[in-house]
């Protein structure tokens, strides 16, 4: 018996989203499904190889890799937004290419990455002087910095981990990187400190970093989540994670 059905426009009635995640992340996903308002709209993961050890040649492989990452996106679907997960790759690789790539896949998709992300919500906030937390190695978390100081902010606390393996940024605890934004923001006068690294469990403390520090606190996948929110036209207030979900 073959039997009658309707169609109708899918999940994605409000928007479609799509976020490369590292292979080796462990984070990004539970922090994102949080995050992400779930009426109609669809979010999509694929995965992208990724080996433990973080470091510049690492990072930059993965720019050859995006276009493969991408084409495992659900193909009948037209993406709003795609978001990079990986902060310090967008930094080594730069995230116009970050974008060249992804876009040589899916052309009318709008594309962004925590670093353009992070950029973006500190220009949203109006910070000029950041707090800078990472986990990574003191090469990485260079570039990052030169960045961050070619989009316009002043760094005026830093502080690293220097953790080069990702498994391992996966398991620093929650308390240890509420301790860190803690001590980086009280280094110097800040507007904001910002916590990189998709990897880092930071979606739990955010609010009490600010209530510690007085100023707001940017996370990578917070910033991501809004940013890519913004992109589509979704202006979802929430509260829990952070100031800058609340704009």
């Amino acid at each position: 018996m073959k039997l009658n059905f309707d169609t109708d426009n899918g999940i994605g009635t409000r928007a479609t989203f799509g976020v490369v995640v590292l292979e080796t992340d462990e984070t990004l996903e539970p922090e994102f499904a949080r995050m992400i308002p779930r009426d109609g709209v669809a979010l999509y993961h694929s995965r992208i190889p990724m080996v433990a050890e973080v470091n510049a040649e690492t990072l930059s492989q993965m720019e050859a890799d995006l276009p493969a990452a991408v084409r495992l996106f659900p193909p009948s679907l037209d993406f709003d937004v795609i978001g990079y997960g990986c902060t310090s790759a967008s930094t080594v690789i730069g995230s116009e290419n970050v974008a060249k790539a992804i876009q040589s896949v899916c052309p009318n998709a709008k594309i962004t990455d925590p670093l353009a992300a992070i950029i973006a919500a500190g220009r949203h906030l109006g910070a000029k002087r950041l707090g800078f937390l990472t986990p990574y190695v003191a090469e990485v978390s260079a570039k990052m910095r030169g960045k961050l100081e070619e989009a316009g902010f002043d760094i005026a606390g830093f502080g690293s981990f220097e953790e080069g393996r990702d498994p391992m940024v996966a398991r620093i605890t929650e308390r240890a990187i509420l301790d860190a934004a803690i001590k980086v923001a009280e280094a110097q006068p800040c507007d904001a400190i910002v916590i990189s690294c998709t990897n880092l469990r930071c979606l739990n403390i955010l609010e009490e970093i600010e209530t510690h520090t007085g100023v707001a606190a940017l996370s990578s996948n917070q910033a991501l989540a809004w940013h890519m929110m913004q992109l589509a036209g979704l202006h979802h207030s929430q509260t829990g994670f952070g100031r800058l979900l609340q704009m």
